[in-house]
């Protein structure tokens, strides 16, 4: 799709006068964003996002990709967006389920940066989960608040040398999950797993809290998204499939794990931990 766009771009006779507008979901804008990225050296992209993981989190901070068949988000580049449009009017007619994988993204902030809003989540999920809660005032403050975090997070670290790494928490199990389900998982629901993962990880290897894993875990649930890996999703396969993944570091996958809810381990190695494949192993067992 990246070549087809750019070719009918150059067809069309597009100069680097062009304004590139992303509107739809993460995909969308993550495709957009790297056709921008690379068209002509690069050209403006604005992004529109319609989905609620695409407000909080696709669309912000400037990570531009696309993935291939060794892995997600392989490809790609660091290509702000000129400017970023939320309405949240558009989640009137989102799919309930992808409601509930944007949710996953909610729950990962207050895991990583926000005691407080991790509860304040908690307790918004049956709300935001019922027929009025997508126009509700408390929706739009838990996405302003979504934005603000990753806005600073990114605004110290644009380039992830650091910091930025803690916005990683679930995805490193998440991405391999998603992946091998072919993409029939959602980004969100695969996250999810992730997280809940991740987090008894932190603990199996005596970073984490006690009690940090069931706590994620327990609002993951409340927003009726999954934990645990898929029946027909080996750990064999999860493991193979993180070893294509830009985290991993001499033989050791590179994790972004909790200290506890709203505050992440790793300060002083950068952000991210290493953990071998025997201790992963026992987690995804």
């Amino acid at each position: 799709m990246w070549a087809t766009l750019t070719d009918r771009l150059l067809i069309s006779g597009l100069g680097r006068d062009s304004v590139m507008l992303a509107l739809g979901g993460g995909v969308v804008g993550d495709l957009a964003g790297f056709v921008a990225a690379t068209y002509m050296r690069g050209v403006p992209v604005v992004q529109i996002p319609t989905t609620l993981l695409a407000m909080i989190d696709a669309s912000i901070g400037g990570k531009t990709g696309i993935d291939t068949p060794a892995g997600k988000n392989l490809v790609g580049s660091f290509h702000h967006p000129t400017a970023v449009l939320i309405d949240p009017q558009l989640l009137a007619t989102l799919p309930l389920r992808e409601l509930r994988a944007g949710i996953a993204e909610l729950v990962k902030y207050g895991a990583i940066a926000d005691e407080a809003y991790f509860a304040e989540v908690e307790s918004a999920v049956p709300h935001l989960l019922a027929e009025k809660g997508r126009n509700s005032d408390r929706l739009h403050s838990i996405i302003v608040r979504s934005v603000e975090i990753k806005a600073d997070i990114v605004s110290r670290d644009e380039r992830e040398d650091g910091l930025r790494k803690i916005l990683n928490f679930g995805h490193t199990i998440g991405h391999a999950v998603e992946s091998i389900s072919g993409y029939s998982l959602l980004h969100g629901e695969a996250v999810a797993i992730g997280m809940a993962l991740e987090g008894a990880l932190a603990e199996r290897i005596g970073l984490a809290r006690s009690g940090t894993a069931e706590e994620i875990t327990r609002v993951l649930r409340l927003a009726g998204l999954p934990t645990t890996l898929p029946p027909n999703i080996g750990l064999d396969a999860v493991i193979e499939a993180m070893r294509s993944d830009k985290k991993r570091r001499q033989a050791k996958t590179m994790f972004s794990l909790p200290l506890r809810i709203g505050a992440m381990a790793g300060q002083d190695s950068d952000w991210a931990v290493a953990v071998g494949d025997d201790q992963l192993r026992e987690v995804l067992a």
